[in-house]
């Protein structure tokens, strides 16, 4: 089985993606860190219900990678929004060779003293449209939501949209029992709504 870890939201920099991310939410991010491989950089908010939300954007101040960048982050351009949602599973090659999705080969990563593999395709795309989730397996007792401050913002709804939504939804179906996470059949993009200390808010893309 898979379960919801975290939701991405990509710019142009950090700095952008931050600034939007905290308009919209009306909450502080933290500092994250620097990516190698991919050569990215992100900030972070910690979410209730062990979740968390990243900024993310290319390191400008990092070599180009030896491949192409994860979210599809070398082909974005314009404003920030949200990209890309990512589960995480404690038997990622199992999960790989049994869902039928060419989500990519587990790549080591890490970033401090937190380690992770992440399945991410060749060309850095996701199929659907880059709407199918990223899977990631965290080293154990390692995960970047448990040392976030929290403030008091719960993910309520996470809006999958595709002309091809009841397809992708059928593929995940085996692997995810999730009632926030809903898919709707339209223009590919990604919606989440937020309760927060303001109130109801959402970021999408």
């Amino acid at each position: 089985m898979i379960e919801l870890d975290h939701v991405a939201v990509s710019g142009e920099s950090l700095a952008a993606a931050q600034a939007y991310v905290e308009e919209r939410l009306g909450v502080a991010l933290q500092p994250g860190g620097k990516h190698a491989v991919f050569h990215t950089h992100n900030a972070l908010l910690g979410l209730e219900d062990g979740l968390y939300l990243e900024a993310i954007a290319i390191d400008p101040g990092a070599p180009e990678p030896a491949r192409p960048r994860w979210f599809a982050l070398d082909a974005f351009s314009g404003a920030p929004k949200l990209t890309n949602w990512i589960c995480r599973t404690a038997q990622l090659d199992e999960i790989l060779s049994e869902i039928d999705l060419e989500l990519g080969a587990p790549v080591a990563l890490q970033r401090g003293d937190l380690r992770w593999q992440m399945a991410v395709p060749a060309s850095g795309r996701l199929p659907f449209d880059n709407c199918a989730p990223a899977l990631i397996s965290w080293s154990e007792g390692a995960h970047p939501a448990t040392r976030l401050t929290q403030r008091g913002v719960r993910l309520k709804r996470l809006t999958i949209c595709h002309p091809a939504a009841v397809d992708l939804k059928k593929v995940l179906a085996p692997v995810l029992d999730d009632d926030r996470i809903a898919f709707e059949t339209g223009t590919a993009g990604l919606s989440a709504a937020f309760e927060t200390p303001h109130g109801p808010r959402s970021i999408e893309t």
